[in-house]
């Protein structure tokens, strides 16, 4: 028998931190930035480490850096 789970257990998060503006970068590219949650420099954001977030970050890699993987 499958064991169910409520959903509640501990998942993985990431700490994402803003390095850089977004002034004269594509719209998609600040899109991206405020869906992480971020829209200043210095701003950090606490994160579920999922594929999509991932991607995300890839995209604006020049504009982010990973401050923490727990």
């Amino acid at each position: 028998m499958a064991k169910k789970t409520d959903g509640t257990s501990a998942a993985k998060t990431i700490v994402v931190e803003q390095t850089g503006s977004p002034i004269r970068r594509p719209a998609e590219q600040r899109a991206t930035l405020i869906g992480l949650g971020l829209n200043r420099i210095r701003r950090r954001a606490t994160l579920q480490d999922t594929p999509a977030v991932r991607g995300m970050i890839a995209k604006v890699s020049h504009l982010v850096r990973v401050v923490d993987e727990a």
